[in-house]
This record gives structure tokens, C-alpha cells and sequence, in this order.
């Protein structure tokens, strides 16, 4: 059975009506399938879906990023990696279920595939706790990127989760120096490292996994430091502002892409990766295996720069970049040359001001 949302109506009473057409059974009995009009109704539905998407608002996105027949982190791993090896346990405290991790292959090559799950059903949701990791769950992510470091062995990441658990139990544990670890280990890392949001980035406990050489995001995925409703919360006191807070907060692909904090766009199927997971793990795919070949001629400490660059970057219009002098083992910041002239002038402004009234004041009097 198929979970439309409330944007999705008039495409359920089509699709409703395309089962029937379908169906040779009708009220007289056996009857013949008009092929025709089943043709012109899945044209319609096609047609309404390409409008419907096309202009989805950042609320309306959110709604598609927490589908719940979205594809998750454990179906792409079985799609697209082989001979995958599930690891588990983080050596200190005990597993923690809403993350899968192991290694595995892509087109005969090794990598360590991260995946944060919420499960598919009730049952599977609770054991995965909706996606929400626990201390352990980092600490775990931890210990496979240090062993993927160490052999060098490229890590790609699925980010799923609303974000990281905050029971008090997690708390206890460490929760926010796990989370502050994780970013740490993915940005030291000198083997690349690519995530894919592939529903819903929230919060540290996205960006504990996704600090990385290449963040991509899928279409209609989101991607935010709050949800929607918290932000609503926070800042009216009213969580029916979400439509608000969503447009505000900037938490769609598209408008991320644009403000350089991801690198890529997975363009979706129509109407979503709900609608059809197997062209979209082929994309996915496809992506990976493209990023991991740009990485191939790069030595450790160039893919480190890299992302260090790259994050340095966000916010500034250039960045920064390793300097050339040899003595210089860091990165120093590279503006444009407009922002340059910018900074001259604002720190010697007074002397130009000065100037300039000594410049009129001459003029004045030659003119007189």
C-alpha cells in the first residue's frame, strides 16, 4: 500500500483510478482493459507529478525527505555495494543498531560504507531508534574509520537520522564528546571520505558523519542544523510556523548548493526515490564510483587539504589554500581580489577620507 502525502491528492485519486482501469474485474464481470485510456490517465499522473514536484516548497521537501516508503541506508547498501561485511560494537560500551557499518566493494574496489537506518516498519524503527545514534554508535564509526585509515580504504557514508539520540542514558555516556570525536576522526582522515544525504541531515548527529571530503546531497533530501519545527519553536513558540522556518532556514539541496556547504545534487526519479528505488541506487552508484575516481592520483595529506580547504571555504569566497612558501606548512586564506581592494580601504579609510577632503579643499582654492 502506498503513503501519499497531503500535497499528493489529486495523484492518488489518478493512481486510484489507474488500479482500476488496470483490473479486468469490473462491476459486470470480465471485462475488456481499455489500453487507451490507461495510456492518457498514466500521462496525467505523469504530468501532475512533473508540476507537483517541480515546485515543492522547502516544508513540502521536508515532507518527502521523512517519506515513510523513502529508501533507507540498508537498501542502498545491499543495491549497490557487494560481499558486504557487517562490524559491529564499539569495544567499550555495546552495539547500537541505528547505525550499520562494514566493509565492502564498489566495481571491485574497497571502502567502508557507514549508513545511519531508521528501519522500514514499526518494529524495525524502534529497534533502530528511528536512526537516532547513541555515544556508541559514534564510537563505533570511530574505531572502522581508523581501521579504513589505516588500510587505506575510502569511507562513504548515508545520512538518514533527525538527529543524535538525547536520552539521558546517552548523556551519561558522553553523547556530545562522541559527536565533537566523530567530526574529528572524518576530518582527519587522509583516505576520502563521501557522504550522501539521502532523506533527512539533522542536526550534530548528521555532521558527526558527514564531514567530508564530498557532502552530496539527493534531491529532495534536507539538510539543517534544527528541524523545521524546533526552529518554529525556538523562535515563535508556535511549531505550526514550519513552512516559515523551512524557507528561512535554507535546508533544501538547492539552495545549499548555491551557499557551498554541499558539493553535488543526486537528481531524484519523478516524484521521488519512493517512487523508484532501483533508478536511484543506480544514481547513487553512479556518483559514488565518479568522486572515488577524482580522488585516485590525490596523496593523503592532498585529500586532507582538501576537505580541510573546503570547509575553510564555507562562508568566504575563496578560502584558503597551501601556501607556497616552504617554510609555511599551513593554509592561508585566499581572497578575491575585489575583496582585497574591500579590506584595504576599510582599514585605511580615515587616510582616504583625509585625503580626499585635502584634495577638495586644493580644487576649491584654485578654482577661486
Amino acid at each position: 500500500m502506498k503513503n501519499y502525502l497531503e500535497f499528493e491528492k489529486e495523484i492518488k485519486s489518478l493512481e486510484e483510478d489507474m488500479e482500476g482501469l488496470k483490473s479486468p474485474f469490473g462491476s459486470e464481470g470480465i471485462s475488456e482493459v481499455d489500453t487507451k485510456k490507461i495510456q492518457n490517465t498514466q500521462f496525467e499522473i505523469n504530468e501532475k507529478l512533473k508540476k507537483t514536484y517541480a515546485n515543492l516548497n522547502s516544508w513540502q521537501k521536508t515532507l518527502v525527505a521523512r517519506h515513510e516508503d523513502r529508501p533507507r541506508a540498508n537498501f542502498y547498501i545491499k543495491k549497490i555495494f557487494s560481499q558486504f561485511t557487517l562490524l559491529s560494537g564499539d569495544r567499550f560500551f555495546g552495539d547500537d543498531k541505528s547505525v550499520i557499518a562494514g566493509f565492502g566493494l564498489i566495481e571491485n574496489k574497497s571502502v567502508l560504507i557507514i549508513g545511519q537506518e531508521k528501519g522500514e516498519d514499526l518494529n524495525s524503527r524502534i529497534e533502530r531508534n528511528f536512526g537516532m545514534m547513541r555515544p556508541e554508535g559514534y564510537r563505533k564509526c570511530i574505531r572502522l574509520m581508523k581501521l579504513a585509515n589505516k588500510f587505506k580504504i575510502p569511507v562513504i557514508s548515508f545520512i538518514d537520522t533527525p538527529g543524535a539520540y538525547p536520552g539521558i542514558g546517552a548523556e551519561q555516556r558522553g553523547q556530545a564528546s562522541a559527536i565533537a570525536n566523530s567530526i574529528e576522526c572524518c576530518m582527519s582522515l587522509t583516505v576520502p571520505n563521501i557522504s550522501i544525504i539521502i532523506g533527512e541531515g539533522g542536526s550534530g548527529g548528521a555532521i558527526a558523519l558527514a564531514s567530508s571530503n564530498k557532502v552530496i546531497m539527493l534531491e529532495n533530501s534536507i539538510y539543517s542544523v534544527i528541524s523545521p519545527e524546533g526552529c518554529a519553536s525556538i523562535l515563535w513558540r508556535d511549531p505550526s510556523k514550519s513552512l516559515q522556518a523551512a524557507e528561512a532556514m535554507k535546508l533544501t539541496a538547492k539552495d545549499l548548493l548555491k551557499l557551498g556547504i554541499i558539493d553535488e545534487i543526486i537528481p531524484e526519479p519523478l516524484g521521488g526515490a519512493h517512487r523508484d528505488p532501483e533508478e536511484i541506487a543506480e544514481n547513487i552508484k553512479k556518483s559514488i564510483t565518479s568522486n572515488l575516481k577524482s580522488f585516485e592520483n590525490l596523496s593523503g595529506e592532498e585529500i586532507y587539504d582538501q576537505r580541510k580547504a573546503k570547509f575553510l571555504q564555507i562562508g568566504r569566497e575563496r578560502g584558503f589554500s597551501k601556501s607556497s612558501n616552504l617554510n609555511d606548512a599551513g593554509l592561508s586564506y585566499q581572497g578575491s581580489l575585489f575583496t582585497k581592494i574591500k579590506s584595504h580601504f576599510a582599514k585605511n579609510q580615515l587616510i582616504y577620507i583625509g585625503s580626499g577632503f585635502i584634495l577638495v579643499a586644493v580644487l576649491v582654492s584654485l578654482i577661486n
